[in-house]
């Protein structure tokens, strides 16, 4: 019994959403002058993301060993922070709303295969983060995932199911623990 074989992969028409050669181009570009560009041009990196295609709102924070595999499919709010060595695997659209925070090592994955078909093929699907959330280190993000606004995402958890909005939630698989507590600490 053969469960994938993947000499009849194919990946569909225009799935990239741009010709082979621009991918190609924003590859190497996101090699050299993104990912070589100092600490502090993050007004460079979201220039270059723009060009790409991406729609960047202002005030965004991203740190140059992002990796972003097609900014075209990728939306972010005003004033939100993409950390160290986050992976944005757009094959979908990603969006990420505004006053937003993906910590370091994060990965949100917006694509993935059919394991029941046998030719294992490929799927995009959407990742939507909402306004003001924050997704703590290490975390992934599953295909097909809304997580709610004001939610926030402990470090190193797994989410593969959509997520409230002003929820403290965590784990492995990630689950709501308690509601966001707004109130100001005291000093």
């Amino acid at each position: 019994m053969s469960f994938q074989d993947l000499s009849k992969f194919r990946l569909p028409e225009n799935f990239r959403g741009r010709s082979a050669v621009f991918v190609q181009f924003w590859w190497l570009v996101q090699a050299t002058f993104f990912r070589l560009s100092p600490q502090f041009a993050y007004g460079f990196r979201a220039s270059i993301l723009r060009l790409f295609g991406c729609s960047i709102g202002q005030n965004v924070l991203i740190r140059p060993t992002a990796t972003i595999t097609y900014p075209w499919k990728l939306t972010i709010g005003d004033n939100s922070w993409i950390g160290d060595n986050v992976e944005l695997y757009c094959l979908g659209p990603i969006s990420i709303g505004s006053n937003s925070v993906i910590s370091q090592r994060s990965y949100i994955c917006a694509g993935d295969h059919d394991y029941k078909a046998s030719q294992f093929p490929i799927r995009s699907s959407s990742v939507n983060i909402g306004n003001e959330c924050w997704i703590a280190t290490d975390t992934f993000v599953a295909p097909g995932v809304v997580i709610g606004d004001g939610c926030v995402v402990g470090a190193r958890s797994s989410v593969f199911t959509s997520l409230p909005h002003g929820m403290v939630c965590y784990g492995s698989p990630c689950k709501p623990i308690h509601a966001r507590d707004t109130k100001p600490l005291k000093k």
